[in-house]
């Protein structure tokens, strides 16, 4: 169970670190990903984020509807499926972009410090893989290039 007690460390001090490092810039650790995605592929379908995130579709409402609150992105209907809407980000948004991007490197340095690049390298590599295992038995099908983003 030491695994498990140190996954939960250190995911729980990373979002600690990451709100107080993403606070000056109006968003929190569970909103970064959201407005990264939305920045990079402007137009994304909010459905999509399902396959991005591996959250509870409520999660994603919620969390949509908050980062529109706050002006950093706009939702229009999907003309093909009404039930779901194109995420844009604002001016706003993309002013922090690059903001984000930096404290989210940031935090996997501080994360890796004292691994070589051989060692970040393969820890990457076995996270992806136990990623890929979890979700599968929990039977969570994604496209295999979900797991890269």
């Amino acid at each position: 169970m030491k695994l498990l007690k140190w996954l939960s460390v250190a995911d729980r001090f990373a979002k600690s670190y990451l709100d107080d490092q993403l606070a000056p810039l109006g968003i929190n650790s569970s909103q970064h990903m959201y407005l990264l995605k939305i920045c990079d592929q402007p137009g994304i379908l909010q459905d999509s984020l399902l396959n991005c995130f591996y959250v509870h579709p409520s999660n994603i409402v919620r969390t949509i509807a908050l980062l529109e609150k706050n002006g950093f992105l706009t939702k229009e209907p999907c003309e093909k499926d009404k039930r779901t809407c194109h995420l844009y980000p604002t001016k706003k948004a993309l002013e922090i972009a690059d903001k984000v991007r930096a404290i989210c490197e940031g935090t996997e340095s501080i994360l890796t410090d004292g691994l070589s690049e051989a060692e970040q390298a393969e820890f990457g590599r076995l996270l992806l893989c136990v990623g890929k295992r979890i979700t599968r038995e929990q039977n969570v099908e994604r496209a295999e290039d979900e797991f890269d983003a």
